[in-house]
């Protein structure tokens, strides 16, 4: 028989059977090491095929396979930097929710993920949420980053879940796709959720006033079906995005900016770091390639895991204002 995974919970899995009943199931130890790096061999948004076992009074099941995934979205695991964690697989969109100070989400943070969705082929859209908290000085800045990555080609959505402000246009972008919704804890990921489908009342959390961080809502991934013809995958609130699995050469190719400029290159393994007659390079000189785009493919390049966190759209906005001034 064969289902979908809704929930996962590390040791046992909640399956959405073909009669559309919920079954919970387990794995069997063998398989759950059994050339699978990742610390979740089975992850939300799987297909698998399962027995059932009736060994107790409740009638439970047992996965036997797991079907190829269509994509997925991975990082590197909390603990365990050489594994990694499987997010969620099969999905049709992908929804970062970004916030500027309330908890702030750096560039870097969102240029990882931006990076592993090109690489597993899954569309990300950024959604801009809590707009109405908004000053001025917090609005210029969300303006100029929604800028920044609506020149590269993303698309960008301005949301507030408390005054359900953008709800409608994102529902009509999830009509009939598996949605997935990320970000950092704080995000507001769960009370968007419950704007765009009241009947879930899913928990929410305050943010956290000395750290300007979320606290974790949602302890796991788990999918939902909505009344308007959609599924919403749920996730934990991640505070760093280690990309895994890239090598150095095929990683400017996930900037679709560089890679829109790779072949006026000299060479055609450039790094676009050292090397002469670089049209990243030149382009970055030319402020038409976005400074902490690149600094955030400097970082994934390098392997620099520590600054997740680190600002650094600050310099493109000094060096904006300045323009803007002149």
């Amino acid at each position: 028989m064969t289902g979908i995974v809704y929930k996962s919970t590390g040791s046992w899995y909640t399956i959405k059977t073909n009669e559309g009943g919920f079954l919970d199931c387990r794995i069997k130890g063998k398989f759950r090491i059994k050339g699978i790096k990742s610390t979740n061999p089975i992850a939300v948004g799987d297909i698998v095929d399962y027995d059932i076992e009736n060994t107790t009074d409740e009638t439970t099941g047992v996965i036997t396979a797991i079907h190829d995934r269509k994509n997925y979205i991975v990082r590197k695991s909390v603990n365990l930097s050489k594994q990694t964690h499987i997010i969620a697989s099969n999905i049709d969109v992908v929804f970062l929710l970004v916030t500027i100070n309330n908890p702030p989400t750096t560039t870097s943070f969102i240029d990882r993920f931006l990076v592993t969705a090109e690489a597993y082929g899954i569309e990300a859209i950024l959604v801009f949420n809590k707009i109405d908290t908004f000053n001025e000085i917090i609005l210029d800045e969300q303006l100029f980053l929604q800028y920044t990555y609506e020149n590269i080609g993303y698309k960008c959505l301005r949301v507030s879940a408390k005054e359900n402000k953008g709800i409608e246009e994102l529902k009509k972008i999830m009509l009939k796709k598996v949605s997935m919704f990320s970000g950092h804890s704080g995000v507001g990921k769960s009370t968007l959720v419950n704007a765009i489908e009241p009947s879930l009342n899913l928990k929410t959390k305050q943010i956290s006033e000395s750290h300007s961080q979320g606290q974790h809502t949602t302890t796991f991934a788990e999918m939902f079906d909505l009344s308007f013809d959609a599924q919403i995958i749920d996730t934990p609130g991640i505070r760093g995005f280690g990309v895994v699995d890239m090598e150095k050469q095929e990683i400017g190719d996930y900037f679709p900016e560089f890679f829109a400029l790779k072949e006026q290159c000299k060479f055609n393994n450039c790094l676009h770091k050292e090397e002469p007659h670089c049209a990243v390079k030149n382009a970055l000189e030319k402020d038409e390639v976005s400074w902490s785009r690149y600094k955030s493919y400097l970082q994934i390049l390098e392997g620099d895991e520590e600054h997740y966190r680190a600002d650094d759209y600050a310099e493109d906005r000094k060096a904006s204002d300045e323009t803007r001034k002149s």
